[in-house]
């Protein structure tokens, strides 16, 4: 290859410099040309750097250990939905993806509602045969790993998230305070009441007693009324849930347990970008003190258990991919999520409202009975019309409660089960 235009190539032996070049001279050009190489050796290992970790995120992969090359995407999840810990959030993402891609989700047959007739322990036949055979099961249950073994591929990961004791139990309180036996036996509805005498009010055998005490244990399908005294128990049920789940994400490091899942799944950036669901107003929040929340995790010892387990668990996984790493990737699915609500709401975001303000009514989420106001996404009044109606249905489906979305599913999954069908019939 010539170096300049015009000549012939260099061998390696012979020298750039003029042969007559005074010594003086020659020696100062060689030392600006050793200096011009260091800084494009420099300039060249930042651009790499830089560009690299770019090259790497849209393989799939941004840790520099895993750049091996790119995986297909796993496509077969089990996600344990417990209550009150951002677990619609993450339904909503798994749902996005799962329609995106022409997934079956595995939906609960119409006497079960929304959930697969919880809180009643799961049955394969809970599900719709309409929505088999599944790539993904997704809503409400109570967990009996056997019968889920049944419905879902043996190669499906199993993934749940889990909530700070404390916090989940005030959200459960505030959210089921009328639906819940126990609860409403509390003279004026108080926490504080009821936490300082919980044996009082509550009845194991009352309806709904499940969001009284140790709901997480409940959903994960153990026991949730084992004394304090039973610490042998906790462990083994501890244990138990680590050998079934792939994945237990954490509700208060959420942004970092989607970089877990992302790489559990192979999945892109723009996978597990989201927004957040069935938020509550300020005002029907009750502040926690730190006696109340002693008082909380000490009702919910099981609960409080596990969470310290696998908040542990979670993070020596994450030291384990590399702290650089995880924070990186963070940042980067925050600006993604920027970039899709601007795409999607042009200069606006979706407005926050309390459900009787939201004018579409497929955007309202489910309201509980009682002074708990939920909170839901309406869109921009002056949201751009330039929208295809690809475009514009991904974006309403980002903002889309369960129960509508739910619904949605199960029609056109029905309707691909009845094509495929009379596919098969045909002679």
């Amino acid at each position: 290859m010539c170096l300049l235009t015009g000549t012939l190539p260099i061998s390696p032996r012979e020298s750039i410099w003029p042969a007559a070049a005074p010594f003086g001279v020659a020696r100062r050009m060689r030392m600006s040309h050793k200096i011009f190489l260091a800084l494009t050796a420099v300039t060249m290992v930042t651009l790499l750097m830089h560009y690299g970790s770019h090259w790497s995120w849209t393989r799939g992969h941004l840790c520099s250990h895993q750049a091996a090359g790119p995986k297909a995407k796993h496509t077969k999840v089990a996600f344990l939905k417990s209550h009150k810990t951002a677990s619609s959030t993450v339904q909503n993402i798994l749902f996005r993806f799962a329609e995106r891609n022409g997934l079956t989700v595995a939906l609960p047959k119409q006497e079960c509602g929304t959930q697969f007739c919880y809180p009643k322990p799961f049955r394969a036949n809970f599900v719709h045969p309409h929505t088999l055979p599944a790539h993904f099961i997704i809503s409400h249950m109570r967990l009996d790993a056997p019968e889920v073994r049944c419905v879902m591929p043996a190669d499906a990961r199993y993934v749940t998230i889990m909530r700070e004791p404390a916090a989940m139990f005030e959200s459960l309180f505030s959210y089921y305070k009328q639906h819940c036996q126990t609860f409403r036996r509390v003279p004026k509805g108080s926490l504080d009441a009821f936490l300082e005498q919980p044996l009082r009010y509550y009845r194991p055998q009352d309806k709904n007693s499940n969001y009284a005490r140790n709901t997480l244990t409940y959903d994960l399908g153990g026991d949730k009324d084992r004394p304090p005294a039973d610490v042998a128990y906790a462990r083994s049920f501890a244990a138990e849930v680590e050998r079934v789940f792939s994945l237990v994400m954490i509700t208060e490091h959420f942004d970092e347990s989607l970089v877990l899942l992302r790489h559990l799944l192979s999945w892109d950036l723009e996978d597990v970008v989201y927004v957040k669901f069935n938020m509550r107003t300020p005002a029907s929040k009750h502040r926690l003190t730190p006696d109340l929340a002693s008082k909380i995790r000490a009702w919910n010892w099981m609960d409080a258990h596990l969470y310290d387990h696998f908040n542990a668990s979670l993070w020596r996984r994450l030291a384990a991919l590399g702290l650089a790493c995880v924070d990186r990737e963070v940042r980067l699915l925050h600006a993604a999520q920027e970039r899709l609500l601007r795409r999607c709401f042009g200069g606006w975001r979706p407005l926050l409202r309390s459900v009787g303000k939201i004018r579409n009514k497929d955007l309202r989420p489910w309201q509980p009975l009682g002074q708990v106001d939920i909170l839901g996404y309406d869109l921009p009044a002056n949201l751009s019309r330039g929208f295809s109606s690809s475009t514009r249905e991904a974006c309403l489906k980002l903002i889309m409660p369960e129960n509508t979305y739910t619904r949605i599913l199960m029609h056109s999954q029905s309707v691909r089960y009845h094509q495929k069908n009379q596919q098969t019939l045909k002679p």
